[in-house]
This record gives structure tokens, C-alpha cells and sequence, in this order.
């Protein structure tokens, strides 16, 4: 029988480093926090193509970029936006709930 998903607070928004990005442990998880112009986005922190923490790359808007190979991605889908990242990365489900940066796992 699969366990069923739940809502899990993560990190309160008032600790969130403004319009950037934040690095979280969740768990076993390292997750990478974006706060964007239009609203928080999750994800795991390692970019899928080369392993790197993509807490340190460059955070423009909705776009974070890598900072080993300048690969980027959509943190509001996890899509590859810029080569060589061809992998959508993984993102979580993510919303803010009385005052806390809550993921779905």
C-alpha cells in the first residue's frame, strides 16, 4: 500500500533570504528555496546534471542557474532552460501556510 502524501513545514518565510535563494536539510534532502516574484518554489538543491549545489549559482527572477556549468533551470517547473541541463529537475509541490514554507512528500 503506497503512503499517501502529506503537507510537511519546511522552513518559515521570515527566514527565507529575500528574493534568492535558501538552502534547507529536510530530512535526508538537501532543498534549494526560491523566493520569486511570484511566490516559493522547491527543489532539490543538486543540479541533476552535474552534481553541483545550486544554492551557490546565480538566481535571476525565475531561473536558477548552475555554478559548475552554467546550465539553468525554471524553478517554477524544473524545466532545462539553457544547455548543457537537458533533464527537468525535481521540484515539490510547495505552498506557504501560516507563515511556513510547506512541501508536499
Amino acid at each position: 500500500m503506497a503512503r499517501e502524501k502529506t503537507w510537511q513545514g519546511v522552513i518559515a518565510v521570515a527566514d527565507l533570504e529575500a528574493a534568492w535563494v535558501t538552502r534547507v536539510t529536510f530530512g535526508p534532502r538537501n532543498l534549494a528555496i526560491y523566493d520569486t516574484p511570484s511566490g516559493i518554489y522547491v527543489s532539490l538543491a543538486l543540479c541533476n546534471h552535474g552534481g553541483a549545489d545550486l544554492c551557490d549559482g546565480y538566481f535571476d527572477g525565475h531561473v536558477i542557474e548552475c555554478p559548475l556549468h552554467q546550465g539553468a533551470f525554471d524553478v517554477r517547473d524544473g524545466k532545462a532552460v539553457a544547455a548543457p541541463a537537458t533533464r527537468q529537475m525535481k521540484v515539490f509541490e510547495a505552498r506557504v501556510e501560516d507563515g511556513m514554507v510547506q512541501i508536499m512528500v
